[in-house]
């Protein structure tokens, strides 16, 4: 796809009935700390800029990039530019992968929300940034389009889809309606989220529970009933193996095809750097 066709596709997915993935040119840029945020407890926000964050895709809530971190060595290894992609040397570089929390192109700032977690590579690297350092960021490659004309949206994860998730309610038309599930450790990794008033947001608090383990969220969406004769879009993102009965009962129960959903696993116990499961 060149560079003007993304934008009439994603204007014809938007006219339409389902959502449908949309890639756009992918770009790597350095940029550099400008300021960093705490947004509850759980959340991290560091906010980039820099000269070469102009011309900078985001268009779709759940957009991701990769943030490229040196070898263990130390030793900064850089995919090149390839047509409209990027090619990456093998041993591919180490990488992680987040959403766009935001995008200002008048102010030429970018917003991304680090999870943190102890031990962490991204985690510890965001919690030592300071204004000034510089980091080199792949993407976005696209993401996935979804019509604002659903007569509800159903929203679930745990805290590495709360970034995503709170963009999306961002971004709805103030007359939409739907369901929010959040599952955090306690009350202090709520954040504000600028929803329309027709969404009803659960947080749920898992305690001392390790994270991604339990069927908390699962028992959270299964009291969801769309009414009749309406749709419903399902977006739902967190631990792989703690998505898989929800996947099922989205699909089976709730009767929301393939095309009406987007349950994706983020990370997964036991895997550093996972690269989604949907």
């Amino acid at each position: 796809m060149d560079r003007g066709a993304y934008r009439e596709r994603i204007a014809e997915v938007m006219a339409g009935s389902h959502g449908a993935k949309v890639g756009y040119p992918i770009e790597l840029r350095e940029l550099e700390v400008i300021r960093t945020e705490q947004v509850g407890s759980g959340l991290l926000r560091v906010t980039f800029g820099g000269p070469e964050l102009a011309g900078f895709h985001s268009y779709v809530p759940d957009e991701h990039v990769r943030v490229v971190f040196p070898d263990t060595d130390g030793a900064l290894r850089l995919p090149v530019k390839d047509g409209l992609s990027l090619e990456w040397p093998a041993p591919r570089p180490i990488s992680r992968e987040y959403t766009v929390r935001g995008y200002d192109a008048d102010a030429g700032e970018l917003d991304i929300d680090f999870a943190l977690h102890p031990g962490g590579l991204a985690s510890d690297w965001a919690l030592a940034a300071e204004p000034g350092a510089r980091i080199h960021i792949a993407g976005p490659p696209g993401g996935v389009v979804v019509p604002d004309s659903y007569d509800n949206y159903l929203f679930a994860g745990d805290i590495t889809a709360l970034p995503a998730m709170a963009r999306w309610l961002e971004r709805l038309p103030r007359t939409t309606r739907g369901w929010v599930f959040v599952e955090v450790t306690d009350a202090s990794q709520e954040i504000g989220i600028d929803a329309p008033s027709g969404f009803e947001i659960q947080w749920l608090h898992r305690g001392d529970a390790a994270p991604g383990t339990g069927d908390l969220l699962e028992k959270a969406i299964r009291t969801v009933t769309v009414p009749d004769g309406q749709n419903v879009y399902a977006w739902v993102a967190g631990e792989a193996g703690q998505l898989r009965p929800i996947r099922k009962w989205i699909r089976s129960e709730l009767g929301v095809g393939s095309k009406d959903c987007l349950i994706a696993g983020y990370w997964k116990h036991g895997i550093a750097n996972f690269d989604g499961e949907e």
